[in-house]
């Protein structure tokens, strides 16, 4: 408090006049044509791979060897005549067939066992011993017990690729449930939510950026082992897809062919991560401000 001595002094009144808005510069500067083109991610990584298609031209062309490296331009051809031939699309239609076989009872199973783990301690318990177990157990090495129980043919690579998304898309989503905050678990109790309707308008929304996470993981480990077990099988019954492709291109040292058949595997990527779940993201975790 003031002692009784001191003096109140008054401040006088400020007023400043309106400034003109031309007087505060630039606040917003338009885009030129340029900046608003390469503004587009889809333009950004199209120069990217033309950049690494140049520079894959050049290297095959300095090394002078189509034998050991053909060019992309090569490449290209063998993939059009493949494509136009319709092999190398019975190979791609029964790859996809085989890995979507795979990956949707991989998703269902680890929905199961994510149920699991979060209806007690037990549960959790459990999913996080046989996570710690088999997850680090690569979907290859069980391709020998695959053959002996299912042998030759879709089962056995359907179970190795089960095994290959069980458990990424199981943990992701098993840590994204956990990570759900006591606020929002709240609201969705004051709203009277309880059992499916909590899970699916409260758990889900919430963790599904690591839910997401999970099924691009699961894919990637799906998609690679496909084709790596699709080697084995070629070896064995002479049938497969894209995998016995390339192996049965590689025998014929038509290695044009071959280089055709791992640019599919990466182009089949592509689409996948930039259109399906890219799209997916947009409409999901990016439309609800869970990611920048």
């Amino acid at each position: 408090m003031p002692s009784k001595d001191a003096v109140l002094v008054s401040r006088p009144d400020l007023t400043r006049e309106p400034v003109a808005a031309s007087a505060f510069g630039v606040v917003q500067k338009p885009l030129s044509s340029t900046e608003r083109i390469f503004d587009n991610a889809i333009v950004r990584k199209g120069l990217i791979l033309v950049l690494l298609a140049v520079v894959w031209e050049i290297g095959a062309r300095t090394l002078n060897n189509e034998l050991l490296f053909p060019t992309f331009l090569a490449t290209l051809k063998a993939l059009y005549q493949g494509l136009t031939g319709g092999a190398l699309l019975s190979r791609i239609g029964s790859s996809l067939k085989v890995l979507l076989m795979g990956y949707g009872i991989g998703i269902l199973l680890a929905g199961v066992f994510t149920a699991v783990g979060i209806a007690s301690r037990i549960g959790t318990d459990f999913l996080e011993t046989v996570t710690a177990m088999f997850n680090p157990l690569p979907a290859i090495a069980l391709l020998p017990i695959a053959l002996i129980w299912f042998g030759l043919g879709n089962g056995s690579l359907v179970f190795v690729l089960v095994h290959s998304v069980l458990w990424a898309v199981a943990l992701n989503t098993h840590s994204g449930f956990l990570a759900v905050s006591q606020t929002q678990r709240m609201v969705g109790r004051n709203y009277g939510l309880s059992g499916f309707a909590y899970v699916t308008r409260i758990l889900i929304p919430a963790a599904f950026p690591s839910i997401l996470t999970g099924l691009k993981i699961g894919w990637a480990f799906a998609w690679r082992t496909l084709i790596a077990s699709e080697l084995v099988f070629g070896v064995s019954s002479g049938s497969g897809g894209l995998g016995w492709y390339i192996y049965e291109n590689k025998n014929e040292l038509d290695i044009p062919n071959v280089f055709a058949g791992l640019l599919t595997v990466i182009l089949i990527g592509l689409v996948i991560e930039n259109l399906v779940f890219r799209t997916l993201e947009n409409h999901t975790v990016r439309k609800w401000g869970m990611q920048a």
